[in-house]
C-alpha cells in the first residue's frame, strides 16, 4: 500500500496548486476521478488479498483443509451426541498354564468358573478376560464399568455374575473431594488384581487369605497434595446383607507419595462379615495392613505387613466348653523385581503367614488341604500352620500389548498340611510352575 500512498499524496499536493488556468470546476472533476481510481485498485487488491491461499498452501490444498476440518467438527458433533466424549474402553486376555504336583494336575486356565473350583492360590485372578469401560461427563463424573466373566470379583464372593467393578466417583464440593459408591474391589495391599499390573502369576499368601475381595456401599475419597484418603460404609464380600443382618463394615486406605520413586500406604477393614468357617452367620472381623514401594530405574522393591482376625472363625472350638473361638493372624510379604533388558524382568517373591492360633484360620478358609490351613490331620487340633511361600519368575515385554511370564512356586509348611491326591496323605510343602500370556490394549 505505500507506493499507492505516495501516488495519492502527490496528486493531493498537485490539486492543491493548481495551474491559473484551471477553474474549480475542473479541479473537483479532476479530484472525483481520482476518488474513483483509488476504490477501484482497493478493490482489485482486497479481491487479491480474499482469493490468497493459506500460508504454504495451493489453493486446492486450502480447500482440502476446510473440508477436514468441517469433517472433523461433525465427527465431534456426533461422538459428543453418541455419549463418546472421555470415554476409554481397555481390556485384557491371559490365559495360563499351571502345574501343581501335590494335586497331580497341569493343564490351562482360561474362564473356568469359581463356583465350581473356588478361590485358591493356583487359581486366583488369573485365566481370565476383562472388559473395562471408563466414562468421565464434562462436570467430572467418573463412571466405570469392568466385566470379568467367571473369574472376577462378583464371582468370587458368589453371585456368580460377570461384573468385576460397578462405580461411579462424583466431585462434591471440588474435583479432589468426591462421592464414591457401587461395586468396588479391595485397595488392600501392595499388589494389584489384575495380570496386567501383577509383576507374577500368582499372588502373595496375605493377597489371596488375609484381604476381603470387594465392597458394595458408598463414601468419599479425597485428594490433598500427595495423600489420597479413600473410605467406604459398605457390606464387605456380599451385594446384600441376609435378613436380621444389618451392620456393615468400614473400609479406608490412606496412600502417601513421599516423592517421584517411593510411597507408602495403609488400609483396614473393622466391622460385621459374613462367617464362613462355623454357623454363626456374620461376626465381627478386624483387618489392617501396611505397604510401602520403591521404584527408580530397574529396580522395583514392594512390601506389605497384614494383622487380622475375626470372631469365631477359628478352626478347632474350645476343647472345654465346645464354644467357637477367634481366628487370628500375621504375615509378611516383600517382592523385588529388576530389569535386565527394557524388555525382561526377573522377580522375586517372599511370603510368611503365621496362622497358628486356635487351630488357625484364615479370612473365609477353615481346614484346608489344598492351601495348607489348618492344624496338621494327626497332630494337635489347637495348632494351626504357619506358611511361607517363595516365587521366583521372569517377564518379557513382547511388543506394547503383549507379556509372557513364567513362575516357579514352592509352598511350605511347618506342619504337613498339604494334601498328596495321588495317595491321600499330607506333606510339608507344594510346588507349582506357572506360565501364562497377557494381552491387553
Amino acid at each position: 500500500m505505500k507506493p499507492l500512498q505516495i501516488t495519492l499524496l502527490a496528486l493531493a499536493v498537485a490539486a492543491a496548486f493548481p495551474a491559473a488556468a484551471q477553474s474549480n470546476a475542473d479541479i473537483l472533476k479532476e479530484l472525483e476521478a481520482l476518488k474513483a481510481k483509488v476504490n477501484e485498485l482497493e478493490g482489485k487488491l482486497k479481491a487479491q488479498e480474499e482469493k490468497k491461499p493459506e500460508w504454504g498452501m495451493t489453493p486446492d490444498q486450502a480447500r482440502e483443509l476446510n473440508r477436514v476440518t468441517v469433517k472433523t467438527e461433525a465427527m465431534e458433533d456426533s461422538r459428543d451426541a453418541g455419549g463418546l466424549k472421555l470415554l476409554k474402553i481397555s481390556g485384557y486376555a491371559d490365559p495360563t498354564y499351571i502345574y501343581n504336583r501335590n494335586q497331580n494336575r497341569a493343564g490351562f486356565q482360561f474362564l473356568n468358573t469359581v463356583a465350581d473350583d473356588g478361590y485358591n492360590y493356583d487359581n486366583s485372578y488369573f485365566g481370565a478376560v476383562s472388559l473395562d469401560f471408563q466414562k468421565e461427563t464434562d462436570s467430572g463424573t467418573k463412571w466405570r464399568l469392568t466385566l470379568v466373566p467367571n473369574r472376577g470379583t462378583d464371582s468370587v464372593i458368589g453371585n456368580g455374575g460377570v461384573v468385576h467393578e460397578a462405580s461411579v466417583s462424583i466431585p462434591l464440593t471440588d474435583l479432589q473431594t468426591r462421592l464414591i459408591a457401587g461395586h468396588i474391589p479391595d485397595w488392600s495391599g501392595y499388589e494389584y488384581l489384575q495380570p496386567t499390573l501383577n509383576k507374577l502369576i500368582t499372588h502373595n499368601l496375605l493377597f489371596d487369605f488375609t484381604l476381603p475381595t470387594a465392597y458394595t456401599g458408598a463414601g468419599l475419597e479425597i485428594t490433598s497434595g500427595k495423600w489420597i484418603v479413600k473410605g467406604v460404609v459398605a457390606n464387605m464380600n456380599a451385594s446384600k446383607n441376609g435378613a436380621g443382618e444389618k451392620a456393615p463394615v468400614i473400609a479406608y486406605r490412606v496412600d502417601y507419595a513421599k516423592g517421584e520413586f517411593q510411597g507408602f500406604g495403609f488400609a483396614g477393614v473393622h466391622g460385621k462379615a459374613a462367617n464362613y468357617v462355623n454357623d454363626t452367620p456374620y461376626t465381627a472381623v478386624n483387618l489392617f495392613e501396611a505397604d510401602a514401594y520403591f521404584i527408580r530405574g530397574d529396580w522395583t522393591v514392594q512390601g506389605q505387613a497384614s494383622f487380622g482376625g475375626q470372631k469365631q472363625a477359628a478352626i478347632t472350638a474350645d476343647p472345654d466348653t465346645d464354644a467357637y473361638r477367634n481366628s487370628q493372624w500375621w504375615g509378611l510379604s516383600a517382592l523385588a523385581a529388576y530389569k535386565f533388558t527394557p524388555r525382561l524382568e526377573g522377580v522375586a517373591r517372599l511370603d510368611y503367614l503365621n496362622n497358628k492360633k486356635n487351630g488357625g484360620g484364615l479370612l473365609g478358609y477353615g481346614s484346608d488341604g489344598r492351601n495348607g490351613v489348618g492344624p496338621a490331620p494327626d497332630g494337635d487340633p489347637n495348632v494351626g500352620a504357619n506358611r511361607t511361600a517363595l516365587s521366583l519368575g521372569m517377564s518379557y515385554a513382547f511388543d506394547m500389548n503383549t507379556t509372557f511370564k513364567a513362575e516357579y512356586r514352592i509352598d511350605r509348611a511347618n506342619l504337613p498340611v498339604f494334601e498328596y491326591v495321588k495317595d491321600g496323605s499330607f506333606r510339608k510343602t507344594n510346588s507349582l510352575f506357572g506360565a501364562s500370556v497377557v494381552v491387553a490394549f
